[in-house]
């Protein structure tokens, strides 16, 4: 078994080894965010740069959602081959790649560019949290709640400086784009290190192809995937409506962007404390109950419609944003027997929960341009988030996946 862990009182170069470690993957989290919030506050003068429309403009946020969906479920398998290390590094190399291609000149650059950012996100999206259980089993909850902090503070700072440092001299939007790949670069060389290392992961078995197979048949793991799925629809359509849900309630442009800013700031501090609170209860079942009825009042605040109580409701609507996907993150890891299988559950339910995230602002949208308000597409959202609290509720019970009878044929031939 890979034990990775910080050891007090080893050899400096053990020590050394797991702080490069820590800081290795704390830098892979941060790069995991910031290369997609860069891209929302210029899409503007990239359409009118370009000369594009804007659905094509828009589809430069929702091609990486469908490259998270559609390649997710994929990443354990390469890794479970070529080790989660290497498979991490590799993430890196395709992303510093995608976002040069995405910063060159030209249409076909910025979308093929854009195509291997989403590709090489939903590695790292996919395989940290199982990374952590098998390097970190002691520190499950310290380390989700830091990687996650990470990279939402990246998140946040992709959005408020994009526009800035476009504005700096001749950088341009280009510019601004490409300077993100720095992160990458400097990521990729903190991790080098951990490409020395003995590799001991086991390769695909029948053990591990059965274990596989059970769980897209485990009503557990169909739960967390849900519950991933909705609280990222929830999320994602937030980003992208919130402000013309608050214009209409008589915010201006700007003061509507605070508000955006507003609760993905009260998400972050929320981020670390879910995972850290979550790893020392003996179920989670009382923090996705709350979690859940903080997304349904925020909700029900705004369809409400008074301006005066907006910020009350992006601060719950942000705590409840961090609460969720930092639970969805320790759901990976406290509900499976090892790394390879938390791999397995995030690549399935970050599949699945990224598709609606793609689905989810464009058929709020649709039902705004039906219905010309905003009450059917607040309803649906409170509706989801209804199915974010009964599947948070199955999800939080203690157990792990393959403690079902139905899907736990005893092959107690797991690799220790």
């Amino acid at each position: 078994m890979n034990k990775q862990t910080e050891i007090p009182g080893s050899t400096d170069s053990t020590k050394k080894g797991s702080w490069l470690l820590l800081i290795g993957v704390i830098l892979v989290g941060s790069n995991l965010r910031v290369p997609l919030t860069s891209v929302g506050a210029l899409i503007s003068f990239i359409r009118d740069d370009l000369g594009i429309s804007n659905a094509l403009a828009g589809s430069i946020t929702t091609l990486p959602l469908l490259a998270f969906a559609l390649f997710s479920p994929f990443a354990p398998k390469i890794a479970n081959r070529i080790g989660m290390e290497w498979t991490i590094a590799f993430s890196l190399i395709l992303l510093i790649i995608g976002i040069t291609m995405r910063s060159l000149t030209g249409i076909g650059f910025l979308f093929i560019g854009t195509l291997f950012i989403g590709l090489a996100i939903a590695i790292g999206n996919v395989l940290i949290p199982g990374f952590i259980k098998m390097n970190f089993p002691l520190k499950i909850g310290l380390m989700t709640g830091i990687y996650a902090v990470f990279m939402n503070v990246f998140g946040a700072l992709g959005s408020g400086l994009s526009v800035p440092i476009s504005s700096v001299g001749s950088v341009g939007w280009q510019g601004a784009l490409g300077v993100w790949v720095l992160l990458a670069i400097i990521a990729f060389l903190i991790w080098m290190p951990q490409l020395r290392k003995q590799r001991e992961t086991p390769k695909a078995d029948v053990s591990s192809s059965q274990k596989n197979n059970s769980l897209w048949r485990s009503p557990l793991a169909w739960m967390i995937t849900l519950f991933m799925g909705g609280q990222s629809l929830a999320f994602y359509t937030l980003i992208t409506w919130l402000p013309d849900i608050l214009q209409s309630n008589g915010y201006s442009s700007s003061s509507a962007g605070w508000m955006v800013f507003l609760m993905q700031f009260s998400l972050i501090p929320f981020t670390f404390i879910m995972p850290v609170v979550a790893e020392k209860m003996k179920n989670q079942v009382g923090l996705s109950i709350g979690t859940a009825v903080l997304f349904i009042v925020g909700f029900l605040g705004l369809l409400q419609g008074s301006a005066m109580l907006v910020p009350l409701w992006a601060i719950l609507l942000g705590i409840a944003g961090g609460s969720a996907f930092s639970l969805s993150m320790m759901f990976f890891t406290l509900r499976t027997r090892d790394g390879q299988e938390a791999a397995e559950l995030s690549g399935m339910a970050q599949s699945f929960g990224y598709l609606l995230a793609a689905v989810g602002p464009v058929l709020v949208g649709a039902l705004h341009d039906i219905t010309g308000g905003w009450v059917m597409p607040l309803t649906l959202l409170i509706i989801i988030s209804v199915i974010v609290l009964i599947a948070g509720i199955a999800s939080g019970k203690e157990g792990v996946i393959t403690d079902h009878p139905k899907h736990n044929k005893p092959t107690q031939a797991e690799a220790n």
